[in-house]
């Protein structure tokens, strides 16, 4: 097995020291050893392979905007474009949801339902009942999300696989091997209370409440349920 991890982000500093960063987090997740996940810090300047010789891809999150179009994201866009050509495998998540979305002709911009934060429902479609990756799935799924930035218009030959209430287009795909997802399945519970915390005054000042958001925060196994089955479609 080799996967390459594309961090385009990463977690706060406190966070990080305590309980590690993205990678370790998607390392657990997928059951991978650290011979089997490539990790590319692309947002530390990190540059990205010339290869497309995987078995599969995965895109974090980030603090940064797709909006923003910094050039080591619009290189990481190309890298996704040509995945999809390629038919490898496909996994974005929140930035990397929106990543792929634009990389292929969608539409990214700040939510207009607003920020997204802590434990919600994704309700899946029709089409997500015989989908490889979230066809082994029963609706809702119960996710962690933190993000104000979303997929406002799908690519054209993307699958709407979930909504939520804040997101329309909370999970696609695109071909029968990239999915984007609008949420955190590395995330536990506990993460998903910290960043909350963590931007409390930011929360508060756009109208939110931090400490309802904190209180519905749930345990959930979907997260990692999706990150294991994404690792058996690999296999």
């Amino acid at each position: 097995m080799r996967v390459l991890l594309l961090q385009v982000g990463h977690t706060f500093e406190e966070i990080a020291r305590e309980r590690g960063d993205y990678d370790s987090w998607f390392r657990e997740g997928l059951g991978l050893s650290e011979r089997e996940l490539e990790l590319v810090r692309v947002y530390a300047g990190a540059p990205i392979p010339g290869s497309f010789d995987y078995d599969g891809v995965v895109v974090t999150g980030s603090w940064s905007m797709v909006t923003d179009r910094e050039p080591w994201s619009e290189a990481c866009a190309e890298y996704l474009r040509e995945a999809t050509v390629q038919r490898l495998p496909v996994l974005g998540v929140c930035y990397g949801h929106q990543l792929l979305a634009h990389a292929l002709g969608g539409l990214v911009g700040y939510n207009p339902n607003g920020r997204n934060a802590g434990t919600t429902e994704v309700e899946l479609t029709a089409a997500a009942v015989t989908d490889p990756l979230l066809g082994a799935f029963a609706s809702p799924l119960i996710v962690q999300v933190s993000h104000s930035q979303s997929v406002l218009q799908l690519p054209a030959e993307a699958v709407l696989l979930g909504r939520c209430a804040r997101d329309p287009n909370a999970v696609f795909r695109i071909g029968d091997n990239a999915w984007g997802v609008q949420f955190h399945p590395e995330f536990s519970a506990d993460v998903s209370r910290r960043y909350i915390q963590m931007r409390h005054p930011t929360i508060l000042a756009e109208g939110l409440d931090p400490d309802a958001l904190i209180a519905n925060v749930q345990d959930s196994p979907h997260g990692q349920q999706l990150l294991a089955r994404f690792r058996d479609l690999l296999l």
